[in-house]
């Protein structure tokens, strides 16, 4: 089985108009401020998300801090996606290096 790969919010930043951005963080967190264009993934989107997204596509999933993304980002290569990430740092590394941009 494939294993999901890791990367940077430099890297995500540079790849946003290639990149499909998955944030799994709560409700509250997420309308509070992310990352432009991010789908918000929980357990009552991801059926939803994974009919609208070809499996083909790069996703990076975005959390807090870059711990639970990894599981999240298993889960994902787990369910047939060829190319997933965890953004390392998750979205507080995000919104240091790009404040104004969330």
């Amino acid at each position: 089985m494939s294993e999901f790969k890791h990367i940077s919010c430099e890297q995500v930043s540079e790849g946003l108009d290639k990149l499909v951005i998955v944030d799994i963080r709560d409700e509250q967190s997420f309308q509070a401020a992310h990352i432009e264009g991010a789908y918000h993934l929980t357990n009552a989107t991801i059926q939803d998300f994974m009919q609208e997204v070809e499996f083909e596509q790069p996703v990076v999933v975005v959390c807090y801090h870059g711990v639970s993304s990894q599981g999240a980002a298993q889960y994902m290569i787990g369910q047939g996606f060829e190319e997933v990430y965890s953004m390392d740092g998750g979205f507080e590394a995000w919104r240091k290096s790009y404040p104004y941009s969330s």
